[in-house]
């Protein structure tokens, strides 16, 4: 680091007032976070994150929109300096609350609550919105940050938040189409939802039109009928998926390499799939564990079903790249998620994946008989 851009030189650029002199040294310090040398050490990193918050009170909007924008993906910034940034007039915050990994749920809520529905809007179209921030955007959300949500495939949806919403489009058509096209809307909710859009259509078309009522009461039920069915469960994509999985592990041809090629495809129903088939879990736990970045709970699955620190490795790119897209950056991660491979013994992690497979009306038995005894 030469001494123009070290530590000691920016305070002494922190000490000018003038615009130029911080909108310098706010560039200066920002190249330092996404410098891919790493030059700054923990104690420069604080000093230098300190130093931003302080800025960030006192430029102009321009320079913090910039800043927003550059650092918006970076791991290097304090919780208190993204913070600030996320709850920035919208032009600011807007890549923070899209794109930042810094930012914590109980981050986002306190957004949602206290800010306008532009930065709803921003959080509402995240890589991953967890249910708990998807029910505030829902209490506290407009009918456009509502819609963005639920067609965002990778907002996650409480039961309890469907069904509400799946009420709610009743009264809201706009609703309809995008929660119609989730994976996780049930079959029930499905067929409800079906025929309550045809019942506001033939309202509309009788409304009008002059047509023979019957007739057009037939040609809605035949139609109603043929796209309820095409959501059965039993033709549903998940379901193709499994299908497809059984059918292979029942012919041997069930490997761990199908499920690397199946990510690189980015066919994520059938990745899932074939590896709820090989620990033996269900769908729905791969599904969270994966959408939830639970990290922690893919390598003890990893480690249960016997796969090498390689296979391991390849795999959590892969998911890491699906969900954050191609840009991500991996290092450390991968470092950090190796070591904590390495430290579970795979008897432990065969122990966990065994609980996690029993039934959960039997595992809601034994915790009411250990709180009995």
């Amino acid at each position: 680091m030469n001494d123009k851009l070290s530590p000691e030189g920016l305070i002494k650029l922190a000490q000018d007032n003038s615009e130029g002199s911080k909108k310098v040294l706010m560039e200066n310090i920002s190249d330092m976070f996404l410098s891919p040398e790493g030059r700054l050490n923990e104690h420069e990193r604080v000093l230098m994150n300190d130093i931003m918050v302080k800025l960030l009170k006192s430029v102009e909007k321009t320079i913090r929109k910039k800043l927003s924008e550059r650092l918006s993906e970076s791991e290097e910034m304090s919780v208190e300096l993204v913070t600030m940034l996320a709850n920035d007039h919208i032009e600011v915050a807007q890549p923070i609350l899209e794109k930042s990994e810094l930012l914590r749920d109980e981050d986002l809520i306190e957004t949602i609550r206290n800010r306008t529905d532009a930065h709803r809007l921003a959080i509402a179209i995240r890589a991953h919105v967890s249910t708990q921030v998807t029910d505030e955007l829902i209490e506290h959300g407009s009918e456009d940050v509502i819609e963005a949500m639920v067609r965002n495939e990778n907002a996650e949806l409480s039961e309890a938040s469907i069904e509400y919403l799946v009420q709610e489009s009743r009264s809201v058509d706009r609703f309809q189409e995008p929660l119609l096209n989730r994976n996780d809307l049930s079959f029930e909710l499905a067929h409800k939802m079906y025929w309550w859009v045809s019942a506001a259509l033939r309202r509309k078309i009788v409304a009008d039109f002059n047509v023979d009522q019957t007739a057009l009461d037939d040609a809605l039920e035949m139609v109603t009928k043929s796209v309820a069915n095409q959501h059965d469960e039993k033709e549903s994509v998940m379901n193709k998926a499994i299908n497809l999985v059984r059918s292979m592990a029942e012919q041997k041809k069930l490997t761990f390499e199908f499920v690397i090629t199946s990510l690189r495809q980015e066919r994520i129903n059938v990745a899932v799939a074939a590896l709820a088939e090989l620990s033996g879990l269900g769908v729905k736990i791969i599904w969270r564990v994966l959408r939830e970045r639970n990290d922690e709970s893919l390598a003890v699955i990893s480690r249960a079903i016997g796969l090498e620190k390689s296979q391991f490795s390849t795999m959590f790119l892969l998911i890491l790249q699906t969900n954050s897209g191609p840009k991500a950056r991996s290092t450390s991660i991968l470092n950090t998620m190796l070591n904590l491979y390495d430290r579970i013994k795979p008897d432990n992690a065969k122990a966990a994946v065994r609980y996690w497979q029993r039934d959960f009306n039997y595992q809601e038995a034994q915790m009411m008989l250990k709180d009995a005894s």
